[in-house]
């Protein structure tokens, strides 16, 4: 069995992501109700984040058992009093676990997800969309973070290269259109309402729940 210490993992791009991104959510995210964030990964970005967002709720989730048990590692390492340990989420089922379970207080009002449509099938991007719009009530907000193509935006030759390395690894994966998603969101009733650049050629995505 795993000490502790064993259990939390480490990403390089967590550490090079987690200010910028805390940067944005300091200014757009809404005063009250409970953060989600969907395929926490290692946990690193829930413990940098949860302390500075207090006293907002911040829900954590993974799917991945191994990456799951790091979140819940990182989790037991903060003082943070605002952090959840993770559940076992996956966008993609037609219900989610935090909509039936009556202990998720306050209401969830913001749904974050960070660097996980460009890795995963096109139906991880559709579940998530469909989630937020099941669980988001009117003003909620749905914060994307990662690299998009974007219509009449010059795709520079590193996020080329990055998308064409993705669909080698996995032909399901792939920087994902902009212009499709906010179409795929605002049928779920999720209005694009801000793009803001971000380091690295990403971008951080803000939809709104009307």
């Amino acid at each position: 069995m795993k000490s502790e210490s064993e259990s939390r993992r480490f990403f390089p791009a967590t550490l090079r992501n987690q200010k910028p991104i805390l940067d944005v959510l300091q200014r757009v995210l809404p005063a009250e109700g409970s953060i989600l964030e969907t395929s926490s990964g290692t946990g690193e970005h829930a413990i940098h984040f949860a302390p500075a967002l207090a006293p907002r709720v911040f829900l954590t989730s993974e799917p991945d058992p191994d990456l799951r048990a790091s979140v819940a590692a990182w989790c037991r390492h903060s003082m943070a009093a605002n952090l959840r340990m993770p559940i076992d989420l996956d966008v993609t089922e037609d219900t989610w676990p935090v909509e039936i379970d009556p202990r998720v207080q306050p209401p969830i009002s913001v749904i974050l997800n960070i660097n996980m449509i460009h890795i995963a099938p096109w139906s991880a991007c559709l579940g998530l969309l469909a989630g937020a719009g099941r669980i988001l009530q009117t003003g909620g907000m749905l914060y994307l973070y990662g690299p998009f193509k974007q219509m009449g935006v010059e795709f520079g030759s590193g996020n080329d290269d990055f998308d064409q390395s993705l669909r080698a690894k996995n032909p399901e994966w792939g920087v994902r259109s902009l212009e499709s998603v906010a179409e795929i969101a605002a049928e779920e009733g999720l209005i694009l309402r801000k793009t803001i650049p971000m380091p690295s050629d990403n971008l951080s995505v803000i939809f709104e729940r009307q």
